[in-house]
């Protein structure tokens, strides 16, 4: 396997997903981006790559409704057309987005000009893919709201509102409201702007040059920014997830204690893509970020349910076949990977050096009310949100520490700089409680919940093990200088989530065999630790 992406199946275009395989999320959300016109300007592929100086600024907002979340019904056999068709969305707004990364001086000199040669032509393409939606759903018997339709278009307006907004009326976006602030009588995009001048994402990249590149907003020119960043030695009392149910331990010190802990590795053999089979099966992509794999080594668009369970593993325990991915870490220090010039890579605004975990800690625990049960062969989970910048906080789960921070800081807007000596943290816990009948759901959310506060699980939900992922990395502290941040790192995004940190995911597809998954349920009900 190497660093290359996986090779593609011969077969790609024919072959049937298996019928577990399910809606992609995408499809819409806001995407916010700074304009301005710019002294000398480069485009590669649609991201600027060279030092911009603002000689004017306009500030504006995209926001295209979510149309990947209004689809919670939808039938099986027009799940796979659904889900190529909510990918098709999602790529449109990347391509969106790389234009007006790219068009700022026509921007600064035509008013009209993202409306006219970015908004519009956008709207068509979405009517025409929305179109397809209702096809593909009504071709089999099901039934298609049509006020869906209404969801084409996308409007541009000053950036004075908040991406993501969820319903507690406020979201933090990097510690400020996005586009909230005003600095020198100027809009600011991303939470910070110098001297006068307006830039993408909010800053320039340390405000030096790394490797040849200058980036306006990260390295990749859309994000991060100084704002996303915190010395964790300096955050007052208790900081924690703030996100709603999200993310709760659903283990205590009653109930199924026990605990299961896989060793997989660290993805020391490079397996990377930017696929994503839960949520865009079929579609080559569909992430437009990279993901570190370990456990199952199968797992790409095209991959059935039966190439997964026949698949090699890197789990010490050869009874666990599951596959367990989340996006890479990368330090934006001038350094560039094998991907720079690919699609979900560079091209997309993902640059910088790939950061392979220093630990992988796979472990499951127990429901602190009582006993779990076994999840079923081929369950997907996917928590968190890579777009919670745009979609709001409704889905974020996120936890962002340092080694010898953990029991008193986690934080969710924030990248840590942790002190010398101090790793970077990023921990997720898992949905744990499961409708008892279903191994996924059109929209990848209804079939699994978060324990309440008290542990149970709501709706008649059943209890299963909760899968915790705790992944450490040795990251070179960035600096903060000036209001900009020298050294970044970054998750990976939809680049229009400017690569914030609130836009942490996971995801997870079991295949433990059955008696693998047995002897784990009970080591937790019976108190044990196994491995």
């Amino acid at each position: 396997m190497g660093r290359n992406t996986r090779k593609r199946r011969s077969s790609m275009a024919t072959k049937a997903i298996a019928a577990s395989a399910a809606l992609a999320l995408g499809g819409g959300g806001l995407i916010w981006a700074n304009f301005y016109a710019s002294a000398h300007e480069s485009d590669n592929n649609g991201w600027s790559q060279n030092q911009t100086k603002a000689a004017a600024a306009q500030v504006a907002t995209i926001s295209c409704p979510d149309v990947g979340q209004k689809l919670t019904n939808v039938p099986q056999n027009a799940r796979q057309g659904v889900a190529a068709e909510l990918a098709n969305l999602d790529k449109q707004i990347t391509e969106a987005y790389a234009r007006l990364a790219s068009t700022r001086q026509a921007q600064a000199n035509d008013s009209g000009f993202v409306q006219n040669a970015i908004v519009g032509p956008l709207k068509e393409k979405r009517a025409a893919t929305i179109d397809r939606i209702r096809i593909n759903i009504q071709r089999v018997g099901g039934q298609f709201n049509t006020s869906l339709s209404q969801l084409a278009a996308c409007t541009t307006q000053n950036a004075q509102t908040n991406a993501g907004q969820a319903g507690g009326g406020q979201q933090q976006n990097g510690g400020q409201q996005q586009g909230g602030q005003q600095q020198g009588g100027q809009q600011q995009n991303g939470g910070q702007q110098q001297g006068g001048q307006q830039q993408n994402g909010g800053q320039q990249n340390g405000g030096q040059q790394n490797g040849g590149q200058q980036g306006n907003g990260g390295q990749g020119g859309n994000g991060p920014v100084a704002a996303d960043f915190v010395d964790i030695t300096k955050v007052q009392g208790s900081a924690q997830l703030g996100v709603g149910q999200n993310g709760l331990k659903a283990n205590g010190n009653s109930g199924s204690r026990g605990t299961f802990t896989t060793r997989c590795g660290t993805n020391g053999n490079d397996n990377h893509n930017t696929d994503n089979v839960i949520v865009a099966p079929g579609v080559a992509n569909g992430a437009h970020h990279l993901h570190d794999y370990v456990g199952n080594q199968n797992n790409d668009a095209f991959a059935s349910d039966q190439e997964l369970a026949a698949a090699s593993t890197t789990c010490q325990n050869q009874g666990d076949k599951s596959s367990y991915f989340w996006p890479v870490l990368r330090l934006q220090n001038g350094q560039q990977d094998f991907d720079q010039n690919n699609d979900g890579g560079g091209k997309e605004g993902n640059v910088g050096k790939i950061l392979q975990p220093a630990q992988a800690q796979l472990k499951f625990v127990g429901n602190k009310k009582g006993k779990v049960v076994a999840m079923p062969t081929a369950l997907r989970i996917i928590t968190g949100d890579a777009k919670a910048f745009v979609n709001g906080n409704a889905n974020a789960n996120v936890n962002w520490s340092c080694t010898g921070f953990e029991n008193k800081v986690q934080l969710h807007d924030k990248y840590p700089i942790c002190p010398q000596g101090s790793q970077v943290v990023r921990t997720t816990n898992f949905q744990s409680c499961w409708d008892g009948q279903n191994i996924d759901s059109a929209n990848h959310r209804t079939h699994v919940s978060f324990v309440q506060a008290d542990g149970t699980c709501a709706n008649g939900f059943k209890a299963i093990p909760q899968l915790q992922v705790r992944l450490v990395y040795n990251v070179p502290a960035p600096k903060l200088q000036n209001g900009t941040v020298v050294n970044p790192y970054a998750v990976d995004t939809f680049p229009e989530n400017l690569h914030k940190p609130i836009t942490d995911h996971n995801d997870f597809i079991n295949f433990f065999s059955q008696n693998t998954m047995n002897k784990m349920v009970n080591c937790i009900n019976t108190g044990r630790r196994c491995q």
